[in-house]
């Protein structure tokens, strides 16, 4: 059964939730600098102005992407174990999302997600920390440290002139994120031993 075409002149229905989704379906396929709100709004069929009803300008509509993107790189990742290790899963979650939406990196790379977004988001981890008698700022340190990190391994790697899949470049980047993650995350284990 065909679905009857919209009338003509009828407007169409936006949410945020709705132009979030069709943002994020672009910068997925063309990268930020496609991301306008006229090509936004031609990708919904409705004027870029009509937009502005719902998100006040462009750059509370990049808040609003940044926020789905990193909801969407948490929505799998369970922290487990001790803090170490679930940080280093909160990495390779991480790290596994950016590398399957390169052109959304940089972005992520520029942008903050919200930091009470980002709390309720890794909040099993934070608790991880929490249960080990690890102070809120050494958490915060260790958590942004790890995330900047492997925003900027993957920026290196999305950013690289070699060919996504070439074998070759593949393991040396996965070598390469894997030892540096170990350091840090060694690094913040013997640094709060002794503070400790």
């Amino acid at each position: 059964m065909t679905q009857a075409p919209r009338r003509a002149g009828r407007p169409a229905v936006l949410s945020v939730e709705r132009i979030v989704a069709a943002a994020v379906g672009i910068l997925d396929a063309e990268g930020p600098d496609a991301l306008t709100m006229r090509r936004l709004g031609a990708d919904l069929g409705v004027a870029a102005m009509s937009l502005y009803r719902h998100v006040p300008n462009r750059d509370a509509l990049v808040a609003l992407v940044v926020d789905r993107l990193f909801a969407e790189a948490m929505a799998g990742y369970t922290p487990v174990s001790d803090w170490p290790r679930a940080l280093a899963g909160f990495a390779v979650a991480y790290r596994r999302f950016l590398l399957a939406h390169p052109r959304a990196v940089p972005l992520l790379a520029t942008h903050p997600v919200d930091v009470r977004l980002a709390t309720e988001l890794i909040s099993g981890l934070l608790a991880r920390f929490e249960a080990a008698g690890v102070p809120t700022a050494d958490t915060v340190n260790a958590v942004q440290s790890v995330g900047v990190y492997v925003l900027g391994h993957a920026l290196a790697q999305v950013g690289s002139t070699a060919e996504t899949h070439d074998a070759d470049a593949l393991r040396f980047y996965d070598q390469w994120f894997d030892a540096g993650l170990r350091a840090m995350v060694t690094g913040f284990e013997q640094q709060l031993a002794a503070a400790g």
